[in-house]
Formats: C-alpha cells, structure tokens, sequence
C-alpha cells in the first residue's frame, strides 16, 4: 500500500511542477538569472504554506514529530550542494524536474539524466576514499534544526521559541515574499 501511495504523490508532484513550469529549462535558467519570478513565487509559497500546516499540525498534535528526520550536515554537502547547483544552472533541470521534463517528452532531460545517474555511480565507487577526507567533518555539531522539533534526539538553535512560532514566522515571510515577488522584472517591486 505505501508503495502506490508514493507513487500516486510522484506522479502527483510531476503534475504540479509541469503545470508550474518547472519542466521548461528556459523557465528555470530565467528564474536564476532573475529575468522570471514565477517559479520562485511558485516554490516559495509552496515551501511557506506546507511549512505552516507541518507545523500547526506538529503543535495540535495531530501529525507525530518523531516522523521528522534531521540529516547531519557535513561540509560535503556545501561542496555537493554547489556543483548540483552549478549543473542546475547550466542545464535548466534539477533532478526532480528533469525526470518530470523526460516524462513530458523533452529530450534534452535525457543527457541530464544519464549524466546524473554517472555521477552517482562514480560517488559510489569512490565514497570509501572520501570517508576519512575533510569532506564528511561535521557542521555545527551534525545533527541541528533551528527550531524544536524534537529537542531529544536534535540540537535546537532556539529552543526559548516553540517550534511552531519559530517556523510559522519563516513561513509567514515567504509567502510575504511570493506574494510581493512580481511575475518578471518587467514589473517594479
């Protein structure tokens, strides 16, 4: 059952982000270059308004916060972070867009694709090297959120503030931000 509930949510999601425009790479390639605010505005408000339901919903109770896990941030991911990035910006997909892109038919997702699935390959033959590098040292003490979600097992960076407040503020401002963002540059701010 599970498996075909996170089927019909990736399907789902596909839909979403094509109706957005988030399969176009020239959409995203003038997103970054700040040409086109659409997608900005779309992700925004789509991470400020789940935020402030994950959250709300945590406070009442209603969704259990031991659901949530907190990745360990390591310096690697700084470095990983900025080629996807780089890679992003030069091709216009990221990994989630590109496969939605490939399912609507654009082939230019295809060399993104398989040059996705290379690079993976090639991490995994040579993550036993990086291990003992610098790449895996530990950022802020790993395991940290900046808001308490589950004070237990995560360091808290603000644990005077309840979560939901802390959360619901960063939320509010994004979707502030998405609503004040105009569609291009064309309009004034």
């Amino acid at each position: 059952m599970e498996i075909l509930l996170a089927i019909l949510i990736g399907l789902l999601f596909g839909f979403v982000l094509q109706k957005a425009g988030a399969a176009n790479p020239q959409r995203i390639i003038d997103m970054l270059h700040l040409k086109d605010f659409h997608l900005m505005k779309t992700i925004l408000l789509g991470i400020g308004f789940s935020s402030l339901l994950l959250f709300t919903m945590m406070a009442l109770g209603i969704m259990d916060n031991s659901n949530l896990s907190v990745k360990t941030a390591y310096i690697g991911v700084i470095i990983g972070g900025a080629i996807m990035g780089t890679g992003w910006a030069i091709a216009g997909f990221c990994p989630g867009t590109g496969i939605v892109a490939a399912g609507a038919g654009r082939k230019d997702a295809l060399p993104f694709i398989l040059g996705g699935l290379v690079g993976a390959f090639i991490f995994t033959l040579v993550y036993g090297l990086l291990t003992s590098t610098f790449i895996f040292n530990k950022i802020g003490g790993g395991k940290a959120t900046l808001a308490a979600t589950n004070p237990e097992k995560y360091t808290t960076l603000i644990s005077s503030i309840p979560s939901v407040v802390v959360a619901g503020a960063i939320a509010i401002v994004f979707i502030f931000i998405a609503w004040k963002l105009p569609e291009n540059t064309d309009k004034k701010i």
